[in-house]
């Protein structure tokens, strides 16, 4: 029986022998692309090249790419764990040809793979052929038909609507029909009930797409219409997770070497046998699903976060953690002790992560410590809610007790829906959206800034003596009164200043203003309408009578006395 690494491996010599140029994995997480967060698809590093965007480089290509499921348009996380095929993290087989070869070649060379190279019993395997779309005036795929009739029976070769068999990389650009090969791993007594053909697309967990071939020969133009390709593309990619499980004769791809390795290192941790609890089991899949999730995301230079690509691994981390927490009674960080099984498992292949071990492993710890605080607490407090809810017969939470467990505890919502699925209950969702749009309000109204008029008590305009002198005689031109946050500050420009407004990423400065009598606080200097802005927190309750009359009068002493004295002042 081949082992993951030895099908991988295998994949990239037999395209090699067809004159492909293996290339590396791009990085799963995307950073150059305001379409993508994560790579979803093996073709995503080439979108350029088919868009015509940058030169071919290699006419064929093939490599094994990590891909990330779990927002959008391709959303598995629920799924995963509970399952036997569904996965944040895979790996995607794939060749390429721009403008090189075409369906006949793409059609045979998936044959000679699966059957003559891995020898999977040809009677398990269903091809899908577009079936046409008479609306937009496209015929059957008569010629991908006509490839696949040279090794598989008629019965075998299954029409396809637009949805599954015509490929679209978005409202515009590149598309074309495809070909799915699909594989019938059920016992002979199911096959005898209900033939395979009457299987697929049917999402039955022993009747599976394994590969999808892409034949990539129309551009989608804006007002919806299709013109032919100059350039036709092939565009193929495999399941890795679920040609292993074929391959090696399981049911599901936990029970594969894909991950058996981490779930036996997750049982042993836990003192727990895989298999004899459903739930743990559940929770022993989701965890040696998430941690490549994590550790690959860490690797390519996502860290997780509050905010976008971020907040998708941090919520992944969380919810293996709970899972540990729940069922397998983790209580303390325990994620990051796996990462060594990880590596020995899957670095051959992927050397970045050993490369990247020791921070894949604080990031990930921290985050456990971190959650594992928050998520004592919020579990505490959900059963009691959960408690309180069964006792007066409903089902349900109130979007309050689910938003306060959101805000105040820092508890996810997804996390707490999760929680209450397990337990047949739900969450009242347009109510906690209710009380998510009453605290943003809060927080703008508290943000609100209540600016006075501003009183002027002389015309001008702020010069700035900064870059020679660090005090200065000045004068008040204008001051206003500001109101933020409950917090009373004022404004004040000076006519001369040796104050740095805020700009260019430095800091405004700070500093004091002082006469003979009083000496105010300068806690700041912003950048407004060009000018300089002192802010301090209080002055006299009638500035322009008490603070600004005193500065001003000591100028004015000085003023006199440069006259009566200029030539003494001058020699001083």
């Amino acid at each position: 029986m081949l082992t993951a690494n030895e099908i991988r491996d295998s994949f990239k010599s037999f395209f090699e022998s067809k004159g492909h140029q293996i290339v590396p994995s791009a990085p799963m997480v995307i950073k150059d692309d305001p379409t993508l967060m994560f790579t979803n698809a093996g073709m995503n590093q080439f979108k350029d090249i088919i868009l015509g965007n940058q030169p071919i480089k290699y006419a064929r290509v093939a490599d094994s790419q990590k891909c990330l499921r779990v927002s959008g348009k391709h959303n598995d996380l629920e799924e995963v764990g509970h399952d036997t095929y569904h996965h944040t993290m895979f790996e995607m087989l794939g060749n390429w040809s721009f403008g090189d070869y075409f369906k006949e070649e793409a059609i045979c060379w998936a044959w000679e793979y699966l059957v003559d190279v891995l020898k999977l019993n040809p009677e398990n395997l269903y091809a899908t052929v577009f079936e046409g779309s008479p609306e937009e005036g496209l015929s059957r795929d008569d010629e991908a038909a006509s490839f696949w009739e040279k090794f598989l029976p008629k019965d075998h070769i299954i029409n396809g609507n637009k949805k599954d068999n015509f490929w679209e990389m978005g409202d515009t650009g590149p598309c074309g029909p495809c070909s799915e090969i699909h594989i019938d791993l059920r016992t002979a007594e199911e096959k005898a009930k209900v033939p395979g053909n009457q299987m697929v697309n049917k999402d039955h967990p022993q009747v599976i797409e394994i590969w999808n071939l892409v034949f990539m020969q129309y551009n989608r133009k804006a007002d919806g219409s299709l013109e032919g390709l100059p350039a036709k593309v092939i565009d193929t990619g495999m399941g890795f997770e679920r040609l292993c499980m074929a391959l090696q004769g399981k049911t599901s791809n936990y029970d594969t070497d894909v991950f058996q390795p981490m779930i036996k290192a997750i049982a042993a941790m836990a003192g727990v046998n895989y298999g004899d609890d459903k739930q743990k089991d559940i929770a022993m899949r989701v965890i040696a699903d998430h941690i490549r999730t994590i550790a690959f995301s860490i690797t390519d230079g996502q860290l997780p976060s509050n905010a976008k690509a971020g907040y998708v691994i941090r919520r992944i981390l969380r919810r293996a953690v709970r899972y540990g927490y729940t069922f397998l009674g983790q209580k303390q960080a325990f994620m990051y002790k796996l990462l060594p099984t990880l590596i020995e498992n899957m670095g051959g292949a992927y050397p970045e992560l050993n490369a990247q071990k020791e921070l894949i492993s604080k990031v990930m710890k921290e985050e456990e410590d971190s959650f594992l605080r928050t998520l004592e607490t919020g579990i505490r407090l959900l059963d009691k809610t959960m408690s309180e809810a069964k006792a007066q017969g409903k089902s349900e939470i109130s979007g309050k007790d689910t938003f306060t467990l959101y805000d105040t505890f820092g508890f996810p919502l997804d996390l707490t829906e999760l929680i209450l699925r397990e337990n047949g209950m739900t969450a009242d969702i347009k109510g906690f959206e209710a009380e998510m749009q009453q605290q943003k309000q809060r927080a703008r109204n508290a943000a609100a800034v209540e600016t006075g008029d501003w009183i002027t008590l002389n015309e001008g305009t702020t010069e700035f003596v900064g870059y020679d002198y660090t005090e200065y005689e000045t004068s008040i031109l204008r001051y206003r009164q500001v109101k933020q946050k409950n917090q009373t500050l004022y404004q004040i420009v000076l006519d001369k200043t040796p104050f740095y407004a805020e700009m260019g990423g430095q800091v405004g400065d700070s500093g004091v203003l002082e006469n003979a009598n009083e000496k105010i606080v300068v806690v700041d200097t912003k950048r407004e309408n060009n000018l300089p802005v002192h802010i301090v927190n209080e002055l006299p309750e009638n500035p322009a009578a008490t603070f600004v009359a005193k500065i001003n009068k000591e100028i004015d002493d000085v003023m006199q006395r440069i006259q009566n004295n200029g030539e003494r002042i001058e020699q001083e």
